[in-house]
């Protein structure tokens, strides 16, 4: 049975909305996302343990701290490859961003292949239903364009702030799939 949980953020942000199937976070999303579509809605409204952990965690992440626990999480549908961008996606570190071509990079390397798509890292960044906690919105362009985060760009751009990163660096592109 999937159960939903929702927890209010600070000022700036939109509100969150997570999942269970009882046991493990199965989804954190920013309400009224274009990622909605990828969870539950139409579900039971729980307390449960993960949700109270996962509760914690982000409450000491919006207090600007980095958390030193993950509360469990199960993604179902985790190919191979998704497994490996979530990885590289959780060893960026608070406050840092890494690009879709460095992700890239990292598993042509990790493979011994010549090279492998920015594009389809992109789309397994995308397809990420555990935002913040597995931090795709640490995942930026080459060029500093902050497109491609289903949560909104508004989110995003708050997140990266929120974590001390000089957004001078960065742009929000004229068109893109995450505008």
């Amino acid at each position: 049975m999937t159960c939903r949980w929702r927890y209010q953020t600070p000022e700036g942000f939109s509100d969150l909305y997570m999942n269970s199937d009882g046991e493990c976070l199965t989804g954190l999303w920013f309400e009224a996302s274009r990622d909605t579509s990828k969870h539950s809605l139409d579900c039971e409204e729980k307390e449960l343990p993960v949700f109270r952990e996962t509760c914690r965690w982000l409450d000491l992440y919006f207090e600007g701290k980095n958390p030193d626990f993950t509360p469990p999480y199960r993604i179902n549908g985790l190919t191979p490859f998704r497994r490996e961008v979530v990885e590289i996606m959780n060893a960026i570190p608070y406050g840092e961003t890494m690009t879709y071509s460095g992700i890239a990079d990292r598993i042509a390397g990790n493979r011994g292949i010549a090279r492998m798509s920015a594009q389809a890292v992109g789309g397994a960044v995308g397809w990420n239903p555990i935002c913040i906690i597995i931090p795709c919105h640490r995942v930026v362009g080459t060029n500093g364009s902050l497109t491609g985060y289903g949560g909104g760009i508004k989110n995003k751009i708050a997140l990266l702030a929120h974590e001390g990163n000089d957004m001078r660096r960065y742009f929000v592109p004229e068109k893109g799939t995450a505008l």
